[in-house]
């Protein structure tokens, strides 16, 4: 989680009518945590979805609210001005092809703004930019910039001088030899074409996603402050945009607007959005009865706008608040204005006692079952890659299920198997001796309206002498003895097991899994030494169910 320093008595100046005993103890109800105290400096840790708390201006405006000194959305006061314009030409379109920015004037910059402005930008990049993947930000001097701008691309050999450094570079050598562009020299794919911003006299302002130029450099001298936001997508630029250009108001700043055109590029709007939500569904997750009032009233104090309609409240939430995805959201907002140090903790009305639930005892006692026999118990991830789960495993998908914006490039899919990923387990410890014998029950998925969820178990056996004949009895062994059910199989064709040593697991005449001798080729795949047996049945369909 990332951190911020920042010192009671400045908080005390943006805030207001407050006291360093108020802020100290209305911190935590604001969603944040202070992590130490020393005399006047506090460090306090935020949320990643919060990035507006990463300076103190933010979290003055947050705490107006909770104390109850400001209350109500903040307002973006944006003067329209033809004064600034950035051309995008088309030819960024394949790299990075989306630029936005806002220009900030007449404001005071000190060592302290500076750092912080910084820091919010580099929280910037790490969440919501992706690591400057999705987004980054450039903050510039500027008067040392000559509008119109154009946002082109040129090739490795351009040359200027980047941010913090004396000496005129190529981009080829700002790629090699800087540690920021070797940080962040692969986001642009080893594309011949670099992507620039350069002023009206041919100067260069940003490499983005890279660096700045050294000649708009921020300083305490710097009154004007010129903003750029480059991504891949249009609304994470904007949505980044949206929080600095807040904050920069917040610290003193007037915003004009900058007029962006060409290449699907329009001027960015930053405009408030609307979303209603049931005083009902407010109050049966808070356990309250607030009238529609008060949650109007503790809604203004989390900096929102919202006016009652009915039994439903129409909130307004300006463009930087882009955490807010649904009506739950709204919910949580609720209780913080309302005071998360109000609610009441009570006794629930129900008299029973807890107890296990019968199907946790078959699966616990089929998992002792599995350790007599000798194997160890694995525990992988319901999320995977295509690589393992289909590629690997010689399997074609039927229908994937993709997880939408994953932070990892590894793990995308939920698995529909869990046998790919035992036999994974087994490629990574290839140096350690055999035989090597695994288990695992766990949750698959299949692509359903709504997506269906069942419980399998998966077995594999890998040593010299592993057969079909040794596998076939591990499974009645384990049906048997943890379910007294008797088993037949099938002779069967699967991709993942060897032609002529394959069969279906037959339970009460419905197919419930597949049993064999894994295939060679997927065994050279994973470059295991030694053959490999195993099955995977469904105990949800015939098994649990019949308890």
């Amino acid at each position: 989680m990332p951190v911020v320093e920042l010192s009671y008595s400045s908080l005390q100046k943006l805030i207001g009518k407050s006291t360093k005993k108020q802020i100290a103890d209305s911190l935590p109800f604001l969603g944040l945590d202070i992590e130490s105290e020393d005399k006047d400096l506090v460090r306090i840790e935020y949320s990643p979805n919060r990035p507006d708390y990463s300076t103190d201006f933010g979290i003055a405006l947050g705490m107006q609210g909770l104390l109850g000194i400001k209350t109500g959305a903040i307002k973006l006061k944006i003067k329209k001005s033809k004064q600034y314009s950035i051309s995008v030409k088309p030819d960024v379109a394949k790299v990075r092809p989306f630029v936005t920015g806002i220009v900030a004037k007449n404001g005071k910059i000190d060592d302290k703004t500076i750092k912080q402005l910084m820091a919010m930008q580099e929280d910037l990049h790490f969440g919501i930019g992706r690591k400057r993947k999705k987004s980054s930000i450039g903050i510039h001097d500027l008067d040392k910039i000559q509008f119109p701008l154009v946002y082109t691309t040129s090739d490795r050999k351009h040359k200027f001088t980047p941010l913090n450094s004396e000496k005129e570079l190529t981009i080829n050598e700002i790629l090699e030899t800087t540690e920021v562009g070797q940080d962040y020299g692969g986001l642009l794919a080893n594309s011949s074409k670099m992507p620039l911003i350069l002023d009206a006299n041919k100067k260069t302002v940003s490499f983005p996603p890279i660096i700045n130029a050294a000649v708009t450099t921020v300083t305490t001298k710097t009154k004007n402050l010129f903003v750029e936001v480059t991504g891949i997508n249009k609304a994470d630029a904007e949505d980044m945009l949206s929080v600095v250009a807040t904050i920069l108001q917040s610290a003193g700043f007037s915003l004009e607007s900058v007029q962006i055109s060409g290449a699907k590029n329009s001027s960015p709007k930053l405009a408030d959005r609307k979303m209603t939500v049931s005083s009902l569904l407010i109050n049966q997750t808070l356990g309250l009865d607030l009238n529609t009032s008060k949650i109007v009233s503790s809604l203004k104090k989390s900096r929102l706008d919202a006016s009652s309609k009915g039994k439903n409240i129409v909130c307004t939430i300006p463009a930087y608040r882009f955490d807010i995805f649904g009506p739950m959201d709204l919910v949580e907002e609720v209780a913080l204005g309302y005071g998360i140090q109000n609610l009441e903790p009570t006794l629930s009305p129900s008299q029973t006692l807890g107890q296990t639930n019968p199907i946790s005892l078959q699966l616990k006692s089929l998992s002792q079952t599995m350790i007599g026999l000798g194997y160890l118990e694995a525990l992988n991830s319901s999320l995977t890659s295509k690589r393992v789960l289909y590629e690997m495993a010689n399997r074609e998908p039927k229908t994937i299920i993709s997880v939408r914006d994953s932070k990892s490039q590894e793990h995308t899919i939920l698995r529909d198997s869990i046998l790919p990923g035992l036999l994974e387990n087994l490629s990574k410890n290839i140096h350690e001796s055999y035989p090597q014998k695994l288990f695992e029950t766990g949750t698959v998925f299949s692509s359903e309206n709504p997506i269906s969820e069942t419980t399998n178990l998966s077995v594999i056996s890998a040593h010299q002498d592993a057969n079909f004949t040794e596998i076939k009895s591990v499974l009645q062994s384990s049906l048997k003895t943890g379910f007294d059910l008797e088993i037949k199989t099938k002779t069967t064709e699967h991709p993942t097991f060897e032609k002529g040593h394959c069969a279906d697991v037959i339970i009460n005449n419905k197919t419930v899994g597949v049993i064999g001798e894994i295939n060679s080729k997927i065994i050279e795949n994973y470059k295991i030494r030694v053959p490999v047996v195993g099955f995977e049945i469904s105990l949800s369909e015939s098994i649990l169910k019949s308890l």
